[in-house]
């Protein structure tokens, strides 16, 4: 009776909801997250030829979502670079992947048993952010649905939907790529998310709180460990999507599935620096010599 007590639900969820994210599990978060900005076209050459603009990018990889909340909440939009810990070891995190020696923390963290975890360990924060989104959205509005719904789901989606903004910084302009248009996995997720916990806040859900983090926790966690060591770019949602698409709207659901920080890119064309391009006009000069 003592192993089941120890064991109940309850008392797991009442435990995992109240477990602080700081410093592992966010530390996690920000290597997964900064991990993606480097995936992304011209994302070193950046890092090289303009670290500021490398490490703003990497600052909205990892805490847009709280920018995007705070500006639709009435907040003001740096209000979250106060925490300096957080800024600091997001920071950290943006200098080893990208400028470590040899690249040895990029290689470590970019390992795939360890990427594994690490991936595991995001999902869990990106639940946590979701509910704490409908939560603080209950609060202002009370009886506001639609706009807990809204913020739970910037503050689980991130960089995703800012991510057109985000290319700017990087000299990059790819439209196609908008979020919106064709909803990643986790973005979907997010919205789901969103709608399930705001449910929960108007007690139209006959689970706890604590109940709902664990479980959607766990799907979180479980899809995407399953999808990374797949490579997989789908969606668990992909079938029963296509169904109710085609029920309500008369089509499918269009698009091919793809994670925003995989999605495929043209080719870009090289662009020389100055050094190159007064490099080219010596070498002429002196062909024209000879």
């Amino acid at each position: 009776m003592e192993v089941l007590s120890l064991l109940n639900l309850d008392d797991l969820a009442q435990a995992f909801s109240k477990m602080g994210m700081f410093p592992v599990f966010d530390v996690a978060y920000y290597i997964v997250s900064i991990l993606y900005l480097k995936y992304e076209p011209g994302s070193v050459e950046v890092s090289r030829r303009s670290p500021v603009a490398s490490w703003l990018c990497a600052m909205l990889y990892c805490f847009s979502s709280y920018i995007l909340a705070d500006i639709l909440l009435g907040s003001s939009p740096v209000d979250y670079f106060q925490y300096n810990s957080h800024i600091l070891l997001a920071s950290a995190v943006w200098y080893l992947v990208f400028y470590c020696p040899l690249n040895l923390f990029y290689k470590c963290v970019a390992f795939l048993p360890v990427k594994l975890v690490l991936v595991a360990l995001k999902e869990v924060v990106r639940t946590r952010k979701i509910a704490a989104g409908v939560h603080h959205a209950h609060h202002a509005y009370h009886h506001g649905f639609f706009i807990m719904v809204i913020v739970g789901y910037v503050k689980g989606s991130g960089v995703a939907l800012i991510s057109n903004f985000e290319q700017l910084l990087r000299g990059v302009w790819r439209p196609e790529t908008n979020e919106i248009l064709s909803m990643s996995f986790p973005t979907k997720a997010s919205l789901y998310g969103a709608i399930l916990f705001t449910m929960q806040e108007a007690q139209w859900l006959p689970v706890s709180k604590s109940i709902l983090i664990l479980a959607f926790t766990l799907f979180m966690a479980t899809s995407k460990v399953v999808m990374t060591a797949r490579h997989s770019h789908g969606s668990p949602f992909a079938l029963i999507e296509s169904w109710v698409c085609h029920l309500l709207f008369g089509s499918p659901l269009g698009g091919a599935e793809e994670e925003h920080h995989h999605a495929p890119a043209p080719a870009a064309s090289p662009i020389k620096t100055k050094e190159e391009l007064g490099e080219g006009v010596r070498k002429r000069k002196a062909k024209k010599a000879e």
